[in-house]
């Protein structure tokens, strides 16, 4: 794991920028791989749906479409809901890591400008 460079520093190179941003676009991968393996096993088990239902129904929640199925019963309308509520947390968390290094190095550049300025 790496750590931000302190506004006192300077701002890091072109090239290390560059990996922290396949760092974090691959960590929002495994995030959203993961919250989409919850969602299939959620809908396999709670909704008796077959392994391409279920990916679609999670991918589709996920993705803030919405579902496809009907759910036949009250414990996978109660997951769906969770589900749901999950990945709209998902996907903030997800834009989050994904712009972090872009806003970061952006408020460091502003410094900069702000310091060379006295």
């Amino acid at each position: 794991m790496y750590s931000f460079e302190h506004k006192s520093k300077p701002l890091i190179a072109a090239g290390k920028f560059y990996q922290r941003l396949l760092y974090n676009l691959l960590l929002a991968i495994v995030v959203i791989l993961v919250s989409l393996i919850v969602g299939i096993w959620g809908y396999i088990a709670l909704a008796h749906l077959k392994f391409a239902d279920a990916l679609l129904n999670a991918s589709m929640i996920l993705g803030g479409m919405g579902p496809v199925d009907a759910m036949p019963n009250d414990a996978a309308k109660y997951f769906a809901s969770f589900y749901a509520l999950f990945s709209g947390i998902t996907f903030i968390s997800t834009m989050a890591i994904l712009l972090a290094p872009v806003v970061h190095r952006a408020m460091h550049r502003f410094h900069l400008d702000t310091e060379a300025d006295n």
